[in-house]
């Protein structure tokens, strides 16, 4: 990506190489923000221009390392401009935001003050869960630990899902 002129269009696979996300969190990011509006060409194919890759980086700097929520930065963009974001996706400093748009930050505690928001989908790029199994280990037996993992958690659901017993 280097070696183009920073006015040039980039493509998906070059944002994507930028910002070190997967492509299909980019066409996830469209779906949630219709500020995104890169360039189709034929066969659909995506081109960003300098100010739409400004708008990813400020979108990836608020999701990833501030925290916003999807629904918080949607507020921030609304009420705050995609210009704003696209500042800070340039480098300028987030400073106080006001209102609602800050009700998707995280709070002083660390989470954000509104858990509903996670249901928009991922916020951040997942780990493989292999990365969290020890050395050696082959897919089968990776496998077979998660099944079991996951049939125990259908275990608890179901019975938190028994109706109560009458207190007759």
């Amino acid at each position: 990506m280097d070696t183009k002129s920073p006015d040039a269009f980039r493509t998906i696979s070059e944002v994507a190489e930028d910002l070190d996300i997967p492509q299909h969190v980019l066409r996830f990011w469209e779906t949630r923000f219709n500020q995104i509006k890169p360039l189709k060409r034929g066969g659909g194919r995506r081109y960003y221009r300098p100010d739409d890759v400004a708008l990813l980086k400020g979108i990836r700097r608020l999701l990833y390392g501030e925290g916003y929520t999807i629904k918080g930065l949607q507020r921030i963009l609304k009420e705050q401009g995609p210009r704003h974001v696209q500042a800070i996706g340039r480098g300028a400093p987030i400073g106080a935001m006001s209102g609602a748009a800050a009700a998707g930050a995280p709070t002083p505690g660390g989470q954000a003050a509104m858990p509903d928001d996670f249901a928009d989908g991922p916020t951040e790029p997942r780990q493989p869960y292999r990365q969290a199994v020890p050395e050696g280990l082959d897919d089968v037996s990776i496998l077979t630990a998660v099944m079991k993992e996951l049939g125990e958690c259908r275990r608890i659901l179901e019975q938190a899902l028994q109706p109560a017993p009458d207190a007759a």
